[in-house]
């Protein structure tokens, strides 16, 4: 394998948009993406909620479409995808994404809605980790993503199940349907599956991830945001995880999904592997820590603690509808009002790029 490449920029709120141009060259992202191809944009909204750490930012979206539009690339989607917790309309609404698809005449695809996204079964020619076992009647992806690019969005951020969280993440949303809390239990292996998936059915695979406002905490939603001033892009998504992880303070080949894809040749999970170009990052540490909330506690007991084999009792049956409802409300009726909304407004609005959020 050739040797992976991560771009790390240091920038401000003045210059991002060009810095994220340069950065994706600098990132070899004509070389990783078919210029003959769609190119799809996946963003990443954690949350509907303007929590900025949580969600794909809008100076992260138009950079990325300026870069590719400078570059040649003419056909750009978006395709958004559906959870059980956050609602993708409001969520590219309040996140000020909506208006600069509109802008930049961006189509977007939703895979949840059939007449935008056919689902296929997929026979992948790796060998999967958990994928067939998790689905024994077939593994189903979004049959309008085959042969196409991919460009992830993710935010520099920690996660309760997956300790961090980023480009290899951002695609659980997009490969899998509704069911995709079936794999909880065995979440490190299924990133692994799905990146083996991902780079067979792509023409190139893209990451833009943002670190401007960072989250540490219990993530992908409850965490508490800081100012970085960070971009990363890369077209290896295990290495340029990697490289977020070590920036956050965490050793990158201790995170299953990380080392597992390492081990497996889909990337470079060593540090000391990666070309890094741009920032050293040799003396960054975020000293970023993940911790539990009311909802990860639950989570745990039921995925990976005691009540594991009650499994498909709880998330296979009409049950699961429980569980959704109580993560729901506590992350938009408990944590959002008394705590994240409080946050957002005295912690993250002041600096500067939620000064620039609001111009958008």
């Amino acid at each position: 394998m050739a040797c992976s490449k991560v771009t790390v920029i240091k920038t401000s709120p003045e210059s991002i948009l060009t810095d994220i141009s340069s950065m994706m060259k600098t990132a070899d992202m004509e070389q990783a993406l078919d210029k003959n191809a769609v190119t799809i944009l996946k963003d990443n909204i954690s949350w509907h909620f303007p929590y900025l750490s949580a969600n794909t930012t809008p100076w992260q979206l138009e950079g990325t479409i300026l870069a590719l539009k400078e570059a040649g690339y003419k056909d750009i989607v978006s395709v958004h995808n559906n959870t059980v917790v956050t609602n993708p309309y409001k969520g590219e609404e309040l996140n000020r994404l909506a208006p600069l698809y509109k802008k930049y005449g961006i189509e977007e695809l939703y895979n949840f809605i059939p007449e935008d996204i056919n689902w296929i079964a997929y026979e992948p020619k790796a060998e999967m980790r958990v994928l067939h076992k998790v689905f024994p009647e077939g593994i189903m992806i979004p049959e309008y993503f085959i042969g196409k690019n991919v460009i992830h969005l993710p935010t520099v951020k920690t996660h309760i199940y997956t300790t961090t969280t980023g480009a290899m993440k951002n695609a659980f949303g997009g490969l899998l349907n509704t069911r995709r809390h079936y794999t909880h239990s065995v979440i490190h292996e299924t990133l692994c599956d799905l990146l083996a998936i991902q780079q067979e059915i792509h023409s190139g695979i893209f990451a833009v991830m943002d670190g401007t406002i960072c989250g540490s905490g219990p993530g992908p939603r409850t965490m508490i945001p800081h100012e970085k001033d960070y971009m990363l892009a890369s077209s290896d998504s295990v290495a340029i995880d990697a490289v977020a992880a070590k920036m956050m303070g965490f050793d990158p080949m201790t995170i299953p999904y990380i080392r597992m894809a390492h081990e497996s040749g889909l990337g470079t999970g060593v540090i000391e592997e990666i070309e890094i170009a741009g920032e050293d990052i040799s003396g960054i540490d975020f000293k970023f820590s993940v911790g539990d909330n009311t909802a990860s506690k639950v989570g745990d007991l039921c995925w990976f603690g005691p009540l594991k084999g009650l499994q498909r009792l709880f998330f296979h049956t009409p049950l699961v509808n429980i569980f959704i409802f109580g993560s729901f409300f506590y992350h938009d009726y408990i944590w959002w009002p008394l705590k994240g909304k409080r946050i957002q407004r005295r912690r993250v609005a002041s600096t500067k790029w939620g000064r620039l959020f609001e111009k958008y």
